[in-house]
């Protein structure tokens, strides 16, 4: 695409000053924006143009930029992460939108993420639920343990670095039409309760992790498979299935 000739866009951006005021969306027109350039490189190009003209940046989230944090969730044309499958954010790139295109850019929508401002939502209920019981305990004083010593069967290893590669960026959550974080607390449970090491743990960590996912707001699973398709990493929704049984086997131990 070296060469390419730039895009003409026109920018329709949600702008909100913080939780408690009125947000809209607000115009915006970028001109010969390079095909190559990314999502992100595009949204600095017009904030730097902004800050020019002695008007307040567009803020957004983002970190690493390589597909890794999750941070740069958006809401492009009503899709999460936008028009390509499996990438965040910050992996799309302007080769995906045409000449003379209108883009609407918005933040995460759920009572659970609420915007602190522009684009950029408060996702901390995902820390909370992670807080609640997405670890293992070990006491490791004298006792420490060769990584090999327990054998571990290839498939569900497998299982537990795929839901490993869950990287909290909420897509789930903006897919469903209830809110639901249920891809997301059910790939953090999976990938302990698929090891030997998450046994130990394993009652108290699903009913307190879902039960800190209720309190948080989020609704209840749509059943839709939305969550699977918008998720960048692939999560599979296997994991909600996983999830439920081990909260029925854990509630009835109770």
């Amino acid at each position: 695409m070296s060469g390419a000739k730039g895009l003409d866009l026109t920018l329709k951006i949600w702008r909100q000053k913080n939780a408690q005021s009125k947000g809209k969306l607000e115009t915006y027109q970028l001109n010969s924006v390079s095909p190559d350039s990314s999502f992100l490189e595009m949204l600095d190009i017009l904030n730097n143009e902004l800050i020019e003209k002695g008007e307040s940046p567009v803020e957004f989230d983002h970190d690493c930029r390589e597909g890794i944090c999750g941070a740069c969730s958006l809401y492009i044309n009503g899709e999460p992460h936008g028009p390509g499958k499996r990438i965040t954010t910050c992996q799309l790139h302007m080769r995906s939108f045409n000449d003379g295109d209108t883009i609407y850019i918005e933040p995460w929508r759920a009572r659970a993420f609420p915007i602190i401002k522009d684009l950029v939502v408060d996702r901390s209920a995902f820390d909370r639920i992670q807080h609640a019981g997405g670890y293992i305990s070990v006491n490791t004083s004298g006792n420490t343990q060769d990584a090999n010593a327990i054998p571990i069967e290839k498939e569900y290893a497998d299982e537990a670095f795929d839901a490993a590669t869950c990287i909290g960026c909420g897509a789930c959550v903006a897919a469903c039409k209830n809110a639901s974080a249920s891809l997301f607390v059910s790939a953090k449970i999976s990938q302990y309760a698929l090891l030997p090491q998450g046994q130990v743990e394993a009652k108290n960590r699903v009913l307190n992790m879902v039960k800190q996912a209720e309190k948080e707001g989020f609704g209840p699973c749509s059943n839709t498979g939305a969550c699977e398709v918008e998720c960048p990493k692939g999560i599979s929704i296997e994991n909600i299935a996983r999830m439920n049984r081990e909260f029925l086997k854990a509630s009835i131990a109770e």
